[in-house]
């Protein structure tokens, strides 16, 4: 369980670097190469973007969620 539990963790630390890196900032960003940058300037956010927030938060979630869950295993198991 705390194997499974690691790689969780780690799969969800990559793939957060990689949504976070693709957030639009101040000059625009990665999300732009898929299609971010088609937004009007009448709307707030894309489509693109919205989904990618939801994507991001989704993930820190799980990466959250499995902290806590190996936090718990280590301590009930005495390490």
């Amino acid at each position: 369980m705390i194997l499974a539990t690691s790689i969780v963790l780690i799969l969800t630390s990559l793939l957060m670097v990689v949504l976070v890196l693709m957030h639009k900032g101040k000059g625009g960003g990665l999300s732009d190469m898929f299609g971010g940058g088609v937004s009007s300037s009448l709307g707030g956010s894309s489509v693109v973007e919205r989904n990618l927030d939801r994507l991001t938060i989704g993930t820190g979630v799980i990466w959250f969620a499995s902290i806590v869950v190996l936090g718990l295993l280590f301590k009930s198991k005495g390490a």
